[in-house]
């Protein structure tokens, strides 16, 4: 960003629709510059200060932090919301409540095995691919205090939802392998943190490995503005060897430490509020939301509003899945009773009757049917537009997952895939089974249906058939992303190259009654090939440039001749030859 550009107060955190009006530029502009910095966004989504300094930066301008009012309580934007909710507690009433852990880390970097010494439980060896798919929450008990743990996907296809980790926990703990460093997952998971503002300890794992580096390790960590507490700074760096469940105990410690010196608390007896931690469909069952309770009291019976999803809770269940009938704060809890799926990350609230809360998600599904269908009639617009212009070439995709939380990530990645030459045309995303009527809009639009842990319904796949739709189906997501990339790559135009052959000298001109003038010639490189491109030179000079039309040896007919031979050629509709002239012969591929 230049130093020279204008100055612009921007706050903590900005709608990007008001950060467009500040800069005086178009919404839609903004959002391609974030998608071009890898960041998806909508119109009334929030960013924070760090990102749109680098958007508003592009535009000439040098982003400053705005002065908070001392009056205010907490800070907007990525600070999670259910704290800017809480701000006006009785703060007589707060009381400290368990720390919320989220551990996120670079892929193989040991964080799953690292859960795995913590709960004692064996969630790796069940996992395809070695990657955690499901976000998970789950508590412990340390020196009779309870420590609650997110456990948020490690994989680079989950960025969103590693995002949504870090906002919604009280501490970051970053696993860093000892053998291996700092990576670029570990360097997207700080960055997350801190736009969190969230305080990051490090389990340094892996230390029992004979190629250990912790040295080199903490000094990348310093790099990154995380300088251990041992070399004089303020992040607290555990040595810890999942595998042999070493350093366990020391990290656990480590988190109360941390947990004191920050103000962790919530109000048990306040408004209820927290944040949708995962959400499924079961055939049984109905909605299963797993939700962490941030302030209040959560109990069954409760009315709960979430997104577009409301309902009376009508049972809950604790992490083991032992039926309870209260949760405070920082407990996570397995509820059914919603009429719908909410999204991973949304924030849920009771409120006082079921017709308030269809009242407050009749005006969220009105004012949300209001942007679909007009996002809806702009990008079919576009579409045909760019079509009839021969400008648009993209892949139409489908895309149905078990759960909103493998959902979001893999929309984030398909559309990061379309940022190329060719576009990826998302038409629809949602959870569930494939349906027919998904296999009706492939039809329509010429789709393809990509399934994540997820079947296709019988009278799907008839009429998937029928129509000639393609259904695929994965389980593990960097599959799914390496079979659309290489999908692409197939649809890229192809590039078109000149392949010189051969060479010939033209020795002599002959008049023949069938050919009409042809060239002696002997060819001096390679061969030359009847059917093949030719290129006739004299001197600097193109003469003729155009299908080799005959080819003979002596008296005969010939498709080919190599080098060191002579040979008769005719060319088509040109007859200008002179003794002397250069034969190009060449192929396109």
């Amino acid at each position: 960003m230049s130093s020279n550009g204008r100055k612009l107060e921007l706050p903590a955190s900005i709608v990007i629709r008001d950060l467009a009006q500040k800069i005086e530029k178009s919404p839609i502009d903004l959002i391609k510059k974030l998608m071009s910095n890898g960041v998806m966004a909508t119109i009334n989504q929030t960013v924070d200060f760090d990102t749109a300094a680098i958007v508003v930066g592009e535009y000439g301008f040098d982003a400053v932090l705005e002065v908070a009012e001392e009056e205010k309580q907490v800070e907007t934007g990525e600070v999670p919301l259910w704290r800017q909710m809480i701000a006006d507690e009785n703060k007589a009433l707060l009381k400290p409540r368990p720390p919320v852990i989220t551990i996120l880390g670079h892929v193989d970097h040991g964080k799953t095995s690292l859960l795995d010494a913590i709960r004692q439980t064996d969630v790796a060896a069940g996992e395809a691919g070695g990657i955690t798919q499901h976000i998970a929450a789950y508590q412990i008990e340390k020196k009779g205090r309870l420590i609650t743990f997110l456990d948020t996907p490690g994989h680079a296809a989950f960025t969103q939802m590693r995002a949504r980790g870090a906002q919604g926990a009280d501490i970051v703990v970053l696993v860093v392998a000892a053998d291996d460093g700092v990576m670029p997952q570990t360097k997207e998971a700080i960055a997350h943190a801190k736009a969190a503002r969230v305080p990051i300890m490090v389990a340094l794992n892996k230390v029992d490995k004979s190629n250990a580096n912790p040295d080199r390790v903490k000094q990348q960590l310093a790099e990154q503005e995380l300088v251990p507490d041992d070399w004089g700074g303020n992040t607290m760096v555990v040595p810890v060897s999942a595998k042999q469940k070493q350093g366990i105990d020391d990290l656990l410690e480590g988190i109360l430490l941390v947990a004191d010196s920050n103000d962790i608390k919530g109000n048990p007896s306040g408004k209820v509020l927290g944040t949708v931690i995962e959400a499924e469909l079961d055939k049984s069952k109905g909605t299963i939301a797993t939700l962490l309770v941030q302030n209040g009291t959560l109990e069954t019976g409760d009315v709960v509003v979430v997104g577009t999803a409301y309902g009376k809770l009508r049972a809950m269940t604790d992490y083991k899945g032992k039926p309870i009938k209260k949760a405070g704060p920082s407990t996570p809890v397995a509820v059914t009773g919603l009429n719908d799926v909410p999204s991973a990350g949304d924030i849920f609230a009771v409120v006082e009757s079921e017709k308030i809360a269809r009242a407050i998600v009749g005006e969220r599904l009105d004012e949300a049917k209001t942007k679909a269908q007009f996002r809806k009639k702009v990008s079919l617009e576009d579409l045909f537009a760019n079509v009839k212009a021969g400008e648009a070439k993209g892949l139409n995709l489908i895309v149905k997952a078990d759960v909103q939380g493998s959902l979001d990530p893999i929309v984030t990645e398909l559309n990061k895939l379309g940022e190329g030459e060719i576009n990826v045309s998302i038409l629809h995303a949602e959870t569930g089974n494939i349906s027919v009527n998904d296999v009706m809009l492939a039809s329509a639009s010429s789709a393809i249906v990509i399934g994540f842990n997820v079947q296709a319904d019988v009278d799907a796949r008839r009429m998937a058939e029928k129509e000639g739709v393609d259904i695929r189906l994965y389980e593990i997501i960097y599959r799914m992303t390496e079979d659309i990339g290489k999908a692409l790559n197939g649809m890229l135009e192809p590039k078109l190259v000149e392949k010189i052959i051969g060479r010939a000298q033209v020795l002599q001109v002959f008049a023949a009654s069938k050919f009409g003038r042809v060239a002696g010639c002997k060819v001096t490189d390679g061969e030359l090939k009847r059917g093949a491109k030719v290129r006739l030179q004299r001197g600097a000079d193109v003469v003729y440039e155009g299908d080799l039309s005959s080819l003979r040896h002596e008296k005969d007919d010939v498709k080919e001749i190599r080098q060191g031979y002579e040979c008769g050629v005719g060319f088509k509709n040109f007859s200008d030859i002179q003794s002397g002239d250069q034969l190009v012969c060449y192929v396109v591929e």
